[in-house]
């Protein structure tokens, strides 16, 4: 498999928040962008990786000097001198590539596709281009994708409120034989001027995929990547998440005594609910000293997490179990950083192996708790 990203876009609408870097480099969760790209792509018989790069070249270009020996496959770039459009953009990557398909994937999109399956939906259809759909629901930002019962996309609708739908997720098979570019100029859209006259001439596929999706292209999105598409890239099975600061808004120097006090991280629901469909197991490590000191009451701690477990459900998530120490003593054996809570869902959930288990956390405790624990880590707002 060949790989082409587009990482040459201006990121004009996200410059009010990231200004140094192209939009693929923009920091999530301690990270750029672009590395939760090349983990996805660890999944996958990956040969070769073609980024599509112009503003900002040389962020780029610098990072993945530093990172390429960290990777199975090999890396090229294929340099806008100036902005080519998603269509110039795809043109210039392909010419770098060296067999007859490619996979494209959006620089500024994180797209939890099964790219194996798209590319079959691709070969089996015989036709040039294989589109990853998405579904989703009350949105206005996005067009709509009229999708048959054969599999082939009928129409694109324009932008406009919509209580559910299809989307065009950012992700195409594409077969480079099938003269998709003929006659093009050097600037053009891929959107406007490939799909939309393939799709009238019935000439593209789509596959649905309810993969975690998150389009860092606008501020308000960006600010819900969090650890998301971390959690969508590793083949983890289980999934420990701290309570404050990870699920819950942190409240510095108090305890979240009541439902009211309780404010929701941004995107954990979604995320949770995508989790869902991921993990086999979700649980969360939280210790609550507030309990310990009198603070609150055990019954009123309870109370809190019967409601967060029930919000996450409706959400369309599932918390399978949490884990409280309420000790006051840093010595005792269940209180983080020490494992005694990680044993407990051990001898209760035999099926829980330590080499397939990730904790996400938000402190120098929760790291430690997860190294105690031989668990793989993953830090938030550092």
């Amino acid at each position: 498999m060949e790989v082409a990203i587009l990482a040459g876009g201006l990121g004009t609408r996200l410059r009010s928040v990231v200004s140094e870097v192209p939009k693929c480099m923009a920091p999530v969760a301690g990270r750029p962008f672009l590395w939760y790209l090349l983990e996805q792509l660890r999944g996958y018989d990956v040969e070769r990786v073609i980024l599509s790069v112009g503003y900002l070249r040389e962020v780029v270009q610098e990072w993945v000097a530093e990172h390429a020996g960290e990777y199975p496959f090999e890396f090229r770039f294929a340099v806008e001198e100036e902005p080519l459009g998603t269509g110039g953009g795809i043109r210039l990557a392909a010419s770098m590539a060296e067999g007859s398909e490619l996979v494209v994937l959006n620089g500024d999109t994180f797209f939890d596709v099964d790219l194996n399956q798209l590319v079959a939906a691709r070969r089996e259809s015989g036709l040039p281009v294989a589109l990853a759909l998405k579904p989703m629901r009350n949105f206005e930002r996005y067009g709509t994708v009229e999708l048959g019962s054969d599999g082939v996309v009928g129409a694109f609708r324009e932008k406009r409120p919509c209580a559910k739908g299809l989307i065009n997720g950012g992700v195409y098979a594409i077969d480079l034989r099938s003269g998709l570019f003929d006659g093009l100029p050097d600037k053009f859209s891929f959107e406007r001027q490939v799909l939309e006259p393939q799709c009238a001439r019935r000439r593209l596929c789509g596959l649905v995929q309810n993969g975690y999706f998150i389009d860092i292209g606008v501020p308000e999105d960006y600010a819900r990547a969090g650890a998301g598409p971390f959690l969508m890239t590793r083949g983890y099975d289980t999934l420990l998440l701290d309570r404050d600061g990870v699920i819950n808004v942190l409240l510095p120097g108090d305890y979240v005594k009541s439902v009211e006090e309780f404010e929701w991280m941004p995107g954990i629901l979604e995320i949770l609910r995508e989790a869902a469909g991921k993990f086999r197991n979700i649980f969360v490590v939280t210790n609550q000293r507030g309990v310990g000191k009198g603070v609150m009451s055990r019954e009123a701690m309870d109370d809190i997490h019967r409601w967060m477990c029930g919000e996450v459900e409706a959400a369309g998530g599932r918390i399978d179990g949490v884990y409280v120490c309420t000790a006051v003593s840093d010595d005792d054996a269940c209180r983080k950083p020490n494992r005694g809570l990680f044993d407990a869902i051990l001898r209760e959930h035999p099926d829980v192996d330590p080499s397939r288990t990730v904790m996400v956390g938000d402190s120098v405790s929760d790291a430690e708790f997860a190294r105690n624990c031989d668990v793989a880590f993953f830090r938030i707002n550092s």
